[in-house]
């Protein structure tokens, strides 16, 4: 045991090396008798490590350690946190090994333990299907910006003016745009347009560089077919600082003309509104929008700490109000708000106050639905959700919480729709809750074979796991009679969410028809979980 450690500077690096540690191993056991052969199990963890002289230790050191022993000999095993950099990256497949109770780690450790490639010829990689039909509109895919500046630390800067031009793209509904986090799943990758098409079912991709040196950018992009690998469009912009979002918006206006796409006035109008001229507050604004997933206590409270000082250092900015908005109507769903009342009406407030300060921003429109929903006001809540939905159509956040709402108004299968355009919108966001919502809008549809396969397919692809989806999960299981299984989702539900019960869950306590909270809750409490 602890024959020996390794640090690397790239989860990818050590995840690559292990592999082939371990198929190098395998070799060469092949000719060596059983009682001289040598097999090693290695366990690999993602986490700050403290080095003092010729060695390393700290937390991040003893988890790995202890994944070490759940492998088999001859095996790897990996922590959710190596899972979530290396999935769809490297050509192998993974076996969830669930949460796992180790020495000394007083929380448990979500483990998985990596195929072994040679066992039956090459595996294939683990993405959605290799070929997703392109829609019927023009599609795009909009790749991450290089940051070629100097400092490597404006990487966050110009991975927010891709994700603003994707926000941009997506508010024209003549268009079909893949969500940012799918096309970040290509960052730092050598792969082909062609592949980038195929994989993610568009026909055109943009991609570009970003150099920001003090008060001056330049941004350049181009416009590519992928089948072709034609270019349709490219241009370079040198500008100050304050002209961000100018440039955002004729890089916008320039695709759409190049693809054939009109605006409408009103997606024109728009793309003209400038949504701060405080450089500062929108640097912040960066930095923060991914802040609250996955929704715990500590996330959503950081994201609001965040946005509250956003709006304070530019009150006339609706990015700090809507997320402010946001973050107040989370905690009331995912119960982590000790005053669900008075949070639920402090986020319609803000989300109202954020849209009378531009009412075409649409994540305020999904804020309001939010909060309507927190304060029990359903029909509401479905109608400011589908607002946002028309003004961003490409906008796959915004069509998941369409889907939140129309789930706990009761309209399983309209929910199911949201969650499907937010997977073809968004295929590749490994840690996004569209399948969990799929799941759970299957199992309020009565589909409850296809809910417990919508949330197998959540853990084979390493997506977000909690009481939000293993409680529905646990009732689809005894719907269909499955009670074994059923009692041991109900365990690892217990393992993540020891306090759970049904009484105080808040997700249980908010759907508008009394008869489907209590489906659901007969069916927990035939699984054995707490009042």
């Amino acid at each position: 045991g602890d024959g020996l450690l390794a640090e690397f500077a790239s989860v990818v690096d050590a995840v690559r090396c292990a592999v082939a540690f371990q198929e190098g191993m395998r070799e060469r056991n092949e000719s060596v008798q059983e009682n001289r052969r040598i097999e090693f199990r290695i366990g690999l963890n993602l986490g700050d490590v403290i080095v003092q002289d010729d060695d390393v230790f700290g937390d991040g050191v003893n988890v790995a350690a202890r994944l070490e022993g759940l492998a088999e000999p001859g095996g790897v095993v990996v922590s959710s946190s190596v899972h979530e950099q290396v999935n769809y990256k490297l050509d192998l497949r993974f076996d969830d090994l669930g949460p796992q109770h180790v020495k000394n780690i007083r929380e448990p450790v979500r483990a998985l333990s990596i195929r072994a490639l040679k066992e039956s010829g090459p595996t294939p990689p683990q993405r959605p299907d290799d070929a997703l039909p392109e829609p019927e509109k023009p599609s795009i895919a909009v790749l991450p910006f290089d940051n070629i500046s100097n400092d490597p630390e404006q990487e966050y800067f110009s991975d927010g003016i891709t994700e603003d031009i994707i926000t941009e793209l997506s508010m024209i509904s003549g268009l079909f745009v893949i969500a940012r986090h799918s096309s970040f799943t290509y960052k730092g990758q050598p792969v082909t347009l062609k592949q980038v098409g195929r994989e993610l079912g568009v026909r055109y991709v943009l991609e570009g560089s970003v150099r920001k040196a003090g008060n001056r950018l330049r941004i350049t992009a181009q416009l590519i077919d992928s089948a072709t690998d034609h270019h349709l469009w490219a241009e370079r912009y040198d500008r100050d600082l304050e002209d961000i979002f100018a440039v955002q918006e004729e890089v916008a206006r320039s695709v759409a003309a190049a693809l054939a796409v009109a605006l409408k006035p009103n997606e024109g109008e728009r793309l003209c509104c400038a949504p701060t001229d405080n450089i500062e507050a929108y640097d912040l604004y960066l930095r923060t929008r991914a802040t609250p997933w996955p929704p715990t206590r500590e996330n959503i409270l950081t994201a609001r700490k965040a946005y509250e000082h956003l709006a304070e250092i530019d009150p006339n900015f609706v990015g700090g109000h809507a997320g402010s908005a946001l973050t107040y109507a989370m905690a009331v769903i995912f119960g982590a708000s000790p005053r669900p009342e008075t949070d639920a009406e402090i986020a319609i407030a803000k989300a109202k106050r954020a849209l009378a300060l531009n009412e075409g921003f649409a994540p305020a429109h999904s804020a309001l639905g939010l909060g309507y929903l927190a304060a029990g006001r359903h029909d509401e809540a479905v109608t400011s959700a589908r607002k946002a939905t028309e003004l961003q159509p490409s906008d796959a956040d915004a069509h998941f919480y369409l889907g939140v709402t129309l789930l706990f108004a009761g309209d399983g299968d309209k929910a199911c729709e949201a969650a499907e355009r937010a997977l073809r919108i968004d295929p590749q966001f490994t840690n996004g809750p569209y399948l969990n919502l799929l799941g759970i809008a299957k199992f309020l549809a009565g589909r409850y074979a296809e809910a417990i396969e919508a949330f197998k397919r959540n853990v084979a692809r390493g997506g977000p796991m909690g009481a939000s989806m293993l409680h529905p999960w646990v009732a689809a299981y005894v719907a269909e009679g499955r009670i074994e299984e059923a009692h041991d989702t109900a365990k690892e539900l217990l393992t993540f969410f020891p306090e759970f019960s049904l009484k105080r869950f808040r997700m249980l306590h908010i759907y508008k028809n009394e008869e489907d909270s209590q489906r659901l809750i007969g069916y927990l409490r035939k699984a054995g979980l707490p009042e």
